[in-house]
């Protein structure tokens, strides 16, 4: 169907229609420069709009109606996805660990299972990150900084999209974040945290399970170069559990940012009482 039939179908003006495809809640491919959907979307829509109002936004499908506008190459849909979710009542980190991280995984499923071809993925990548440049500024914390953490992916690991939001997650919490990106060598991680005066940890994102030895190596490398005053972690989606953080060579995990926040947290508060201990003992 055009989209002026699925218009007319639902009893709406083309322009209502035009916006159900940019929020994503009517699929739609564009076609010799014109939107077609498919009939089967257009009555499941009127049928939704039938039901009773659901207020809680935790039933909206957010993180399919992104996917639906970042397979679509459509930035603009994607930012009012974003803005839809928000104005619904969306916390900031809920945007990044419940809608844009599921739904870039899912297309990098899509992507393996040969549903995709890499165009579609990277292009979606390239949205995904501009949307991350939109948010960033919303996760810096008014205040005094709480110390700086080194994040970055190791060399060979080309996944950056998760570095950033953990970094974003990081600021809200109050950290400066020195963001290495992704496939930074070993060197340049202990250049980055040398530069650093008030180094809290530095954080290690891995994907790709073929990166788990270049992540170890750079753990390895760190270890040495900064003793074991410093708190080295990693994370990622090739790190099975903390057993196997600590296998590698870390000194803790965390599944996301808000779980890494938390880490962060524990660590701050030992360190607090730790310099007190010290503290007393020097007055004694």
């Amino acid at each position: 169907m055009t989209l002026q039939e699925a218009a007319d179908e639902l009893g709406v003006h083309y322009m209502t229609a035009y916006r159900y495809v940019r929020l994503g809640q009517l699929p739609a491919t564009k076609m010799g420069g014109t939107w077609r959907v498919q009939r089967h979307d257009v009555e499941a829509l009127r049928e939704a709009d039938q039901q009773p109002r659901v207020t809680s936004r935790k039933r909206v499908p957010w993180a399919e109606r992104l996917e639906q506008r970042l397979v679509a190459g459509d930035g603009g849909g994607a930012w009012g996805v974003i803005e839809a979710a928000l104005s619904a009542g969306a916390e900031l980190h809920e945007i990044y660990l419940e809608v844009l991280s599921p739904a870039m995984a899912s297309i990098g499923q899509r992507w393996a299972r040969g549903e995709l071809d890499i165009a579609v993925e990277h292009r979606a990548s390239g949205i995904a990150m501009r949307i991350i440049g939109r948010m960033g500024p919303r996760f810096i914390r008014r205040g005094r900084s709480r110390g700086t953490v080194v994040m970055g992916a190791p060399s060979g690991e080309r996944h950056n999209l998760p570095v950033a939001m953990v970094s974003d997650l990081i600021r809200q919490g109050g950290w400066e974040v020195s963001d290495l990106g992704a496939d930074t060598p070993a060197s340049s991680f202990v250049h980055a945290a040398s530069e650093v005066d008030d180094l809290v940890a530095v954080g290690i994102s891995v994907t790709s399970p073929e990166c788990l030895e270049s992540a170890a190596t750079t753990l390895a490398v760190l270890r040495e170069a900064l003793g074991s005053e410093v708190l080295l972690f990693v994370g990622g989606r090739a790190v099975v559990d903390r057993e196997h953080a600590l296998a590698l060579g870390a000194d803790d995990s965390a599944t996301n940012g808000v779980a890494l926040v938390a880490l962060l947290e524990r660590q701050t508060r030992r360190d607090m009482v730790t310099g007190g201990d010290l503290a007393d003992a020097v007055g004694d």
